[in-house]
């Protein structure tokens, strides 16, 4: 089907030839279903749909069972019969075995290239939701954010965050009279928060190289899109970090891109599998950011299309956005999943010859109720359909293979190494070792002071000479009256700072910075 991502067909007892439009590939779209009823197929097919057309996608791997794209099928595979069989009867003329351009991604960097971004690109809101932080401990990481702007303090790395949160911590009196109270409880929260994410390994997401949006939405020689496949399956094991990345990508995207309206063919796709995780539990305020993006981005010309097992996992304001719909298998065993299901049921297009609720509890593996954007942004009516077989490899290729690939990969080489350029950590600490040493210095000066101010006293007792009482009385007196408030209350800091009091004063405040180095 010309200009469009061919997804199935019909046969007997089904509809005609169900094909994606390119042009209306940046309205969005859902692919649900129960779990084993073919929705990473129905991915993987339209990834390859998307690549062939010049279109660079960007997906998530969950199961581990994507890196398959890179690789062509093969007529030894077991399934190769049923393929080419499902090909011919859905009119898949044109059906061969082909690989595609992949690029690994990995928040670890174990299985692709590391994939990082930096604490002030994520900013508060979505690190908050990161740490779970109430709503007080939220608004002091806000304040942390407004002071490093000020300061100009930038924030790469965890450990620039932890230093900046000691500095607010020690000068929590002054902070709280400009933005309200600042409580040590809240800052030891937030740190043993960052303590945990650094423990699970959530560290590695912050640093630079930051990700270049442009390496994400490349084509190869040949024209075809390449599918960036970020290794999902461990980080699963981390499911916040999980969604509030990907959350943070497809913000930096409609961030980043330029307005381009309505082009014939996105610029970008994105996938968002298990989309439940973005939105259980989530505070108002994310899912607002998220109805924002999902409804303006598509004037960036990026896709955005959810997978999830039910379409009541995304909210209703949301929902109503994705105009292209594959619709797997439902389960109605109880009450509550008939429910479901007729709600499921009620937001496609009617179709005289189907009963949609029926044929969505009725669809085996590999077949979907479908509805596709016509003309002029249209829905297309409900159709049952088969979805057609992939050309690349059902299953992921061996770790060799994944390994030359990431080696020849056009990106090779410019993320694997962490840069720890100066920022927060370094200023402050900086700071704190100028505050220590000064005091250092003065304490010193004030110490040769009194030293030789004993001295000279010791040497008047001696020589018999004594200043009479009276004169120096009224000569302290008088210098004392002449002295202003201000130069008083300089001269009474000056000597606490200058002694040894002072000097603990200062490296209490700053010094705590060093620890953990």
């Amino acid at each position: 089907m010309e200009h469009s991502v061919f997804v199935g067909g019909g046969g007997e007892n089904y509809g005609t030839k169900q094909g994606l439009s390119l042009k209306y590939a940046n309205r969005h779209g859902l692919i649900a279903g129960a779990t084993g009823t073919g929705k990473t197929v129905t991915l993987q097919i339209l990834a390859e749909g998307f690549s062939a057309a010049g279109v660079p996608v960007f997906l998530s791997d969950v199961k581990g069972d994507l890196s398959g794209l890179a690789k062509a099928g093969s007529e030894g595979f077991k399934l190769h019969g049923a393929f080419t069989s499902r090909a011919s009867k859905i009119g898949f003329d044109d059906y061969i075995y082909e690989g595609f351009p992949v690029t690994f991604w990995d928040l670890l960097g174990e299985q692709g290239h590391p994939v990082r971004t930096t604490v002030a690109e994520m900013g508060p809101l979505l690190l908050s939701r990161l740490l779970e932080l109430s709503e007080a401990q939220e608004g002091i990481l806000n304040i942390a954010f407004r002071l490093a702007d000020e300061e100009g303090l930038p924030l790469l790395d965890l450990k620039d965050l932890q230093a900046l949160l000691v500095w607010v911590g020690e000068n929590r009196a002054d902070l709280s009279l400009r933005y309200g109270n600042v409580s040590v409880q809240s800052i030891g929260a937030i740190q043993r928060r960052l303590l945990v994410l650094e423990n699970q390994g959530g560290a590695k997401i912050f640093g630079e190289p930051a990700l270049d949006l442009g390496d994400i939405m490349m084509s190869d020689q040949h024209g075809k899109g390449r599918i960036n496949i970020l290794a999902a399956d461990k980080l699963m094991g981390s499911p916040r970090l999980y969604a509030t990345f990907l959350l943070w990508l497809l913000s930096e995207l409609f961030e980043e891109l330029p307005e381009v309206g309505d082009p014939d063919k996105p610029k970008l796709v994105f996938f968002f599998d298990e989309a439940h995780l973005l939105f259980d539990d989530a505070p108002k305020a994310l899912v607002d950011k998220v109805e924002q993006v999902a409804r303006l981005i598509r004037s960036k010309g990026v896709g955005v299309y959810f997978i999830t097992q039910n379409p009541a996992d995304v909210p209703e304001d949301i929902l109503g956005q994705l105009g292209n719909r594959v619709q797997h298998a439902l389960r109605a065993f109880t009450a509550r999943d008939r429910k479901e299901l007729r709600l499921a049921a009620e937001t496609y297009r009617d179709n005289p010859r189907l009963d949609i609720e029926d044929a969505i509890r009725e669809v085996g593996v590999g077949e979907a109720v479908t509805s596709m954007l016509e003309k002029k942004g249209v829905p297309g009516m409900a159709e049952r359909t088969l979805i057609r077989p992939p050309s690349s490899q059902l299953g992921p290729i061996e770790p060799g293979e994944r390994a030359a690939l990431i080696n020849a990969s056009p990106i090779a080489g410019k993320y694997e190494e962490l840069k720890d350029r100066r920022s927060a950590y370094e200023i402050l600490a900086k700071r704190a070792s100028d505050a220590a040493e000064a005091a250092e210095e003065a304490e010193a000066r004030e110490e040769e002071m009194e030293a030789r101010e004993r001295e000279y006293n010791a040497g008047r007792r001696y020589s018999g000479s004594r200043v009479p009482r009276s004169t120096s009385k009224s000569t302290r007196r008088r210098s004392r009256k002449e002295e202003s408030f201000g130069e008083a209350l300089t001269r009474n800091v000056m000597k606490e700072l200058t002694g040894t009091t002072g000097r603990r004063i200062v490296r209490g405040i700053l010094g705590g910075l060093f620890k953990g180095r």
